[in-house]
């Protein structure tokens, strides 16, 4: 039963349960945070008050809770009233404890009423490491906690392994890798090691103190363990780092393990310090074959982290001596580095030398020596085209029945967050027009948008942009420092977000009113990924900005909905598309590559993500309005495009988890369409073959009525594209009819040898090595467009 105790005088002892308020002493060291467990009601409350006035953070669970609560974010110490009256054995707290290994450490006190020696004994036998009764003073108990969290029973410094994590110190960990190294190298076996750091510690430190650095490579080592494998020992160092030893394996093997690793680990929400937070681990590793001191080992591999935290993409980066300021051992040769550039300003002659020239002689030659190659790549030619052009009929025949959105939401409307991922520098006469008109969607469940955004020095319109913040919540800052592309801001914003679903937009791009309201009745159906529709709003800008606005029609309106339907799985354009957050938390998006978002879509496409297609969707933005801005932009694309084909098509091809159906649509989207560029090209070195062959132009026959009706199906595909694109086009489009007519001749007589030529420009400049990213500049819209 609880007692009462008589005020005492100003300096005297204050009573554990019911004392004043008494504030930590100077030069007092905080300790830490400490769970009580007790039920609810005045005793408990007094305890807490008085823990929390000798400078301790303190946490609740009653008895039956606290396993969990310790198992999900182990505190420093337990302070648990014993409360045998309440059913409560002091017995059963303690087991409840002790039975989490989390638990098995910590320092465990009992307050007691009056338990006399025999009942204290028994607690301490049963686990407890301390008991002091209620009417003590509260110095005495913060001293006792203190001393049980610095001598456990030896300081945790001494310890080959700390009790609270099961991870080696750091000097512990040298210790073990130093063994690895020196093992003879054919009992080695390979191995690695890799220090894993996280991006989003410095903010976390900053509110929550130092002890975090402790939890979080707790939570990541509960990770590693968690899927096992590969990795032998873990352990931490001062700055928070998780280390890794993985001995015995090979790099690829040990590549595959880090990834998984990584991936599992931001695809995880953690408790720490009582917030539930997302984290992205940045990897760096290297094989143990290339060091022999165990401290550079792990300072190599401290080098490649840091590389790794810039881009933030989950993948693990292999130290490189470039990362230490140190030269390459093996230089450039001077010669390529002159010639790169003289091979790319001739690469248009490049170019129409391997398209022609090379397949010309080729022909010839093999023609001479008895084959009549040029005849069978005729057919192969007719036959090429004929398909390309019965594709684009099946796409827009398809396009005609997408799915529909459904009507209602599958389950009430969560947080959402919009994220814009801006270049400053480039987009500063449009991004606050873009912002407020995100500030205005009428979003039920609540919206927040990010601008996760670089600039390389200060602008006004940062000033500007500060003054809404503070305006409206709603919005908010984040400069990404050291991004050099949109999926390093994307990446900064992944964790930041709150909602459970995000949408991508460029800086440009004005959401219709209903975006996100739509969206999520898309992912509450079981989609997990839904690319919008993008409509050029500038199009009076110029004709160039006229020619792409048709475009985006036959392509949103036209081409994406019918792949979908016909292949079964959408792309996700880059911009305009909404992400369930935990799937991007886990898939990212690689600043190495040019079309970042048709990368992010065959890695989720490959992981079983779903994803949707909707044309009624509506974003709009802006488009090039010069040929030189188109040029650079669909060069961009077309490069992408070929990087993310060498990079997926074979693995989607052998992918268990794509249909085969699925599979024809991945070599048609990433096979064909890198095939398709030379292959038109191919008509003239033909050509030139069948003239040389028949000994000249007049000896031709050009009225074979295969080849006549093959020519008439592949032109009649562009005006059917165009015809669906103003059919299916949004209402302010439709209505510009001539502008639909002016892209079917353009597009008929000109622009779809532009984009071949363009792709197979890129073909060139991806062989090259020139992998430079040209941003498009953006202009502000005209005022009677903007307003539609």
């Amino acid at each position: 039963m609880l007692t009462s105790h008589p005020a005492h005088p100003q300096g005297s002892p204050t009573a554990l349960l019911g004392g004043t308020d008494h504030p930590t002493a100077p030069g007092a060291h905080p300790a830490g945070q400490v769970l009580v467990i007790g039920t609810p009601g005045p005793r408990l409350e007094r305890l807490t008050h008085t823990l929390r006035t000798t400078g301790h953070d303190v946490t609740h669970a009653p008895p039956g809770e606290a396993g969990p609560r310790v198992r999900q974010a182990p505190p420093d110490a337990v302070v648990a009233l014993h409360e045998p009256g309440a059913g409560h054995a002091g017995a059963d707290v303690i087991r409840e404890v002790r039975t989490v290994p989390a638990g098995r450490a910590l320092p465990l006190l009992m307050v007691t009423g009056a338990p006399g020696p025999t009942g204290a004994a028994d607690l301490l036998r049963q686990g407890a490491d301390d008991c002091i009764p209620e009417a003590s003073d509260p110095d005495e108990l913060s001293a006792r906690i203190e001393a049980k969290l610095r001598r456990i029973p030896v300081p945790v410094e001494h310890l080959l392994r700390d009790p609270r994590t099961g991870l080696y110190s750091r000097p512990h960990f040298l210790d073990e890798l130093d063994r690895e190294l020196k093992r003879p190298e054919g009992a080695r076996h390979g191995g690695v090691l890799a220090v894993v750091a996280v991006a989003e510690l410095a903010a976390l430190e900053e509110r929550l103190g130092p002890r975090i650095r402790r939890e979080v490579a707790e939570r990541l080592a509960g990770v590693a363990e968690r899927l096992g494998g590969a990795c032998d020992r873990l352990g931490r160092d001062d700055d928070g780092h998780l280390l890794m030893l993985l001995p015995g394996i090979g790099e690829e093997t040990a590549l595959r393990a880090l990834h998984a690793f990584a991936t599992a680990a931001a695809g995880t929400r953690f408790v720490v310090a009582d917030e539930n937070v997302r984290l992205t681990p940045a990897v760096g590793w290297l094989p143990l074959a290339e060091c022999t001191d165990a401290a550079d080992v792990v300072d190599r591999a401290r080098d490649a982290t840091r590389e790794s935290l810039r881009h933030r993409d989950l993948r693990p980066v292999r130290y490189a001596p470039w990362m230490r300021g140190t030269p390459h051992r093996h230089r450039r040769p001077p010669l390529r580095a002159v010639l790169r550039p003289a091979l790319l300003a001739l690469s248009p002659v490049l170019a129409l030398l391997l398209g022609i020239g090379v397949p010309f002689a080729l022909y010839r030659q093999t023609y001479l020596a008895g084959w009549d190659l040029g005849s069978g790549m005729y057919w192969a030619v007719v036959a090429g085209l004929v398909l390309s052009a019965l594709l684009i009929v099946l796409e827009c025949l398809y396009a005609l029945d997408a799915p529909t959105r459904p009507q209602r939401p599958g389950a009430a409307y969560p947080p959402a967050s919009a994220v814009i991922a801006a270049y400053l520098p480039n987009e500063a006469a449009t991004i606050v027009d873009t912002v407020e008109s995100f500030l205005r969607q009428d979003y039920p469940g609540g919206l927040e948008i990010v601008l996760a955004y670089n600039t390389p020095h200060p602008l006004p319109v940062e000033d500007t942009l500060r003054e809404i913040a503070a305006r409206d919540p709603r919005l908010v800052l984040l400069p990404v420092a050291g991004s050099t592309s949109k999926a390093q801001n994307v990446n900064a914003a992944v964790t930041r977000v709150r909602g459970e679903f995000v949408g991508i937009f460029d800086a440009d791009h004005h959401p219709a009113p209903h975006a996100f309201r739509d969206a999520w009745h898309w992912l509450s159906h079981g989609y997990d990924v839904v690319q919008g529709h993008c409509v050029i709003r500038n199009g009076d800008s110029s004709r160039i900005a006229r020619l792409v606005a048709v475009e985006f029609e036959a392509i949103y309106a036209v081409s994406h909905p019918g792949r979908t339907r016909l292949h079964g799985f959408g792309v996700f354009g880059g911009s305009n598309g909404f992400w369930r957050t935990d799937l991007l938390a886990r898939t990212r998006m690689h600043g190495s590559m040019l079309t970042e978002d048709i990368d992010s879509t065959m890695r989720s496409l490959t992981a079983g993500a779903r994803i949707a297609v909707d044309r009624t969707l509506i974003s709009r933005e802006l488009a090039p309005t010069t040929l030189t801005a188109l040029w650079n932009q669909r060069s961009r694309w077309a490069q992408g495009w070929l990087q993310v084909s060498l990079k997926h098509l074979w693995r989607g091809l052998r992918s268990p988890v794509l249909t085969v159906r699925q599979k024809f649509g991945l070599l048609v989207l990433l096979g064909w369409r890198e095939i398709q560029p030379w292959l038109t090209l191919q008509i003239l070195p033909i050509l030139l073959y069948a003239t040389w062959k028949v000994g000249g132009p007049q000896h031709l026959d050009w009225g074979v009525p295969v080849c006549v009706l093959a020519l008439l199906l592949t032109l009649a595909a562009g005006p059917v594209q165009a015809l669906f694109a103003w059919r299916l086009a949004v209402p302010e489009l439709r209505a510009r009819r001539r502008w639909f007519w002016s892209y079917l001749l353009v597009s008929t007589v000109f622009y779809s040898h532009f984009k071949n030529m363009v792709a197979r420009q890129a073909h060139l400049k991806e062989a090259l090595g020139d992998r430079q990213w040209r941003v498009t500049p953006r202009a502000q819209a005209t005022r009677a467009v903007a307003r539609r």
